[in-house]
């Protein structure tokens, strides 16, 4: 069975790499604004959804695995960073506290499956100069909540309860059972 990843994130394209995975990607082009109300579950769980679908049209009779990931701290959605300005922000906020990332996952095409992961993670606090390193490593610039725990971030992670995966960007345990669901073999030898 072919399969699609619906993602142009490298992060989740190297989680499912290392599983030994074979994937075509082909990231799709959908409107990311939040709606009214939405909780982030919902949210994620929609652009989840509206990528695989969108990318499924493209390939009929593939599989097509998609993900959103986002970071919510103090009741807000924290994407990926606008600016420097609003990426110092999000990591001053994050300092010294604890957020909640969430991952909406959906497979398209031919099954169909829809959930959403959480990890709760806290941060050590960080002062002025860690912040503006950080930044200018150019790391947090791409990342939902302007950090990567796969990365240079992780030095500021000083707990996760939850997922790990999921704080890197897609929740392999969930994704694996459900790619098994849908026929799919998830463990190959990397590289083959």
């Amino acid at each position: 069975m072919t399969l699609i990843l619906g993602s142009g994130s490298p992060r989740r394209q190297m989680l499912l790499e290392q599983l030994g995975m074979t994937f075509t990607v082909d990231p799709p082009k959908v409107d990311e604004t939040p709606l009214a109300d939405e909780t982030p579950h919902d949210y994620v769980q929609r652009l989840a959804r509206e990528k695989a679908e969108e990318v499924a049209q493209r390939h009929p009779g593939a599989l097509v695995l998609s993900a959103d990931t986002i970071v919510v701290h103090a009741g807000k959605l924290l994407g990926k960073p606008r600016s420097k300005q609003e990426g110092l922000a999000m990591l001053r906020s994050l300092s010294d506290s604890i957020h909640e990332v969430v991952s909406g996952v959906a497979l398209a095409g031919t099954a169909a499956t829809l959930f959403a992961v959480s990890s709760r993670v806290r941060f050590r606090e960080l002062d002025e100069a860690e912040i503006d390193w950080y930044w200018e490593t150019g790391e947090p610039a791409d990342k939902a909540g302007s950090y990567g725990l796969q990365g240079i971030g992780s030095a500021f992670v000083a707990s996760i309860e939850g997922s790990y995966s999921n704080v890197i960007g897609l929740p392999l345990v969930e994704t694996v059972a459900a790619l098994r669901n849908s026929g799919v073999e998830c463990l190959g030898v990397p590289g083959q």
